[in-house]
Parts: C-alpha cells; structure tokens; sequence
C-alpha cells in the first residue's frame, strides 16, 4: 500500500507543476466561449433564468393538465378533492415563483445595465 502511494505521489508532483504552468500561461490567450450577449453578470443570470422559464413552462403545463385529471377522477370524494386543489395551489405558487423570478431578473438587469451605460 505505501509502495502504491509513493509512485502515485512521484507522478502526481510534476503533473501537478506542468499543469499549473500551463493553465497560467494559456489563461491569457483564453477567449470567452459564451455568446457575447451574455458576458456581463446581469445578461448571463436573465438569460439562465430565461432558459429555466422555456424548460419549467412545459413542466407547468403538464402539472395543471395532472390537476385536472385528480379533480376528475376525485368525483366528489372530499378527501381527493381536497388533495387536487393542494395540488393545483401549489402549481400556481410554483408558476408565480418561476415566472416572477425571471421577471424580477429581468428588470434588475435592465436597469443595472442603464446605470453602467447611462
């Protein structure tokens, strides 16, 4: 066992030392691999939030489309009909909360970009 971890520490040593020297020296020459609309912190977080809203709507949809069907298939029991309106509350809360944040995203980066370029 100590023979496996001297031979792992002999080769990690100057893998390590290669490495650093060629991550610093390549760091300069480096280009920005995101979309040039998205190089500032504000654009990035609105248009990851924006994404976030295109994969959740579909989400959403079938959520409601899931409430429904309890409703439905409740037929007046109390019990299940009490157990689809929790359900559907809490997708319309989901919703809100998904939505809203990319709105509020939104506007703070608007308005943080106004500052910086007005």
């Amino acid at each position: 066992m100590m023979q496996y971890l001297r031979t792992s520490i002999v080769f990690l040593i100057p893998l390590a030392f290669i490495g650093s020297t060629m991550i610093t020296s390549a760091a300069t020459t480096l280009e920005n691999p995101l979309n040039p609309s998205f190089s500032s912190i504000p654009n990035f977080i609105a248009g990851a939030l924006k994404v976030m809203v295109m994969i959740a709507l579909p989400i959403i949809s079938l959520f409601i489309v899931w409430s429904g069907f309890l409703f439905v298939s409740a037929q007046g029991n109390e019990g299940k009909l009490s157990e689809a309106k929790n359900n559907l509350l809490y997708v319309v809360i989901g919703s809100v909360l998904i939505l809203g944040a990319w709105v509020i995203a939104t506007l703070i980066g608007g308005t943080v970009t106004q500052l910086t370029n007005g």
